[in-house]
């Protein structure tokens, strides 16, 4: 298994910790991953509810969640520490500005285009800016942009398909199409990147994300294209995992048919885990009375069904009633509650069994 190179770092294994929110993966879950040679991603959503104590406005205590988050990470690990900063969050460039000055080490921008993320780099900065897209069309658009208006390449960029957990760049006629699944999407993004690295000389890697849950699915989607995976669902029933353990026992409870797809208030599709909230939701028991945080520029309190961010605290802090559970499309694999370490190591030799049948 070869590492992954995004700009002048070196992660030993190509793996990359998909950023959960609200809570499921911060400081705990990333140095983890960091410390098995991955790169262990830190989630900015809802940071503002988990370090409300710090005050009482909410934009600032995520400003101070983030810091505290990414302190913590670094005194656990030496290894490679991202952030998730959703481009649907309000305080979306406060995050950036936030995590470029920390000098994280990267930035993972999705729910949206980020179109204007180089804007943000400052003359010290030693972050890398890396875009999550959902198709070929969206990663050119987005090397076109920041080469002619900042003039600046991604470091890196994540295909994201649609068996993936939480919000989902597709529309809901899309999810279930062959045409758009991740072995057909990342052939397309590879080939479309490789014209602005060959011009610009400057490595792009592509990343495969989505419904990614063994070493065998590893193995082959690396073979289409992709220089590594992001993995989220596999990670939620970790002991390092940030959520309550309430939260990892629904994966592991959870059959194939309890994943389902809802309509978020963000205004995108997402993939869930059935629950006695969502169920709530359905019988309209569930709306809003007002907007105590304006945390996303995509919802209007007056329209959307719930809460989303206090919905999804609830469930971090293990509150299942009120709350539920984003989950990839495999998330119902999980039996038991393991270490990182096992699950890396899970990973590692199932990818290298691929390998050895392949050659054989």
């Amino acid at each position: 298994m070869n590492n992954l190179k995004i700009g002048n770092l070196t992660a030993r294994l190509p793996i990359i910790q998909g950023g959960m929110g609200v809570g499921i993966s911060m400081s705990s879950l990333a140095s983890a991953v960091a410390n098995e040679g991955g790169v262990g991603v830190i989630s900015c959503a809802g940071l503002g509810l988990i370090y409300r104590h710090a005050t009482k406005d909410y934009m600032e205590a995520c400003k101070i969640g983030l810091r505290e988050e990414i302190k913590k990470a670094r005194e656990k690990t030496t290894g490679i520490i991202g952030v998730n900063i959703m481009m649907a969050l309000t305080n979306f460039g406060d995050m950036v500005k936030t995590a470029i000055a920390e000098k994280v080490d990267i930035i993972f921008a999705g729910a949206g285009l980020p179109m204007d993320l180089p804007k943000y780099i400052t003359p010290d900065c030693t972050t890398k800016l890396v875009p999550i897209v959902s198709s070929a069309r969206a990663a050119r658009i987005i090397c076109e942009k920041w080469k002619t208006l900042y003039d600046y390449l991604p470091d890196l960029v994540v295909v994201e398909g649609p068996k993936a957990g939480g919000h989902l760049g597709f529309k809901a006629n899309q999810i279930e199409d062959e045409n758009f699944s991740i072995q057909k999407l990342i052939p397309e993004v590879v080939k479309e990147v490789a014209i602005f690295e060959e011009k610009y000389n400057q490595e792009i890697p592509v990343i495969a994300a989505g419904g990614i849950y063994t070493g065998e699915d590893m193995y082959n989607i690396m073979q289409l294209g992709a220089k590594g995976v992001q993995i989220s669902s596999r990670f939620v029933t970790t002991n390092e995992c940030d959520a309550d353990i309430k939260f990892k026992q629904t994966y592991i409870n959870a059959s194939k048919n309890d994943v389902e797809i809802i309509q978020s208030p963000v205004g995108m599709p997402g993939r869930a885990l059935k629950g006695e909230f969502l169920e709530k939701v359905k019988m309209g028991e569930t709306r809003p009375k007002s907007c105590p945080y304006n945390c996303l520029h995509t919802c209007d309190y007056t329209k959307v069904p719930y809460c989303i961010i206090l919905t999804l605290y609830n469930a971090y802090k293990g509150q299942m009633d009120k709350g539920y559970a984003f989950a990839g499309s495999n998330a119902y694999l999980a039996t038991k509650i393991s270490s990182v370490k096992e699950i890396i190591d899970d990973l590692i030799v199932g990818y290298n069994k691929s390998e050895k049948l392949a050659i054989v």
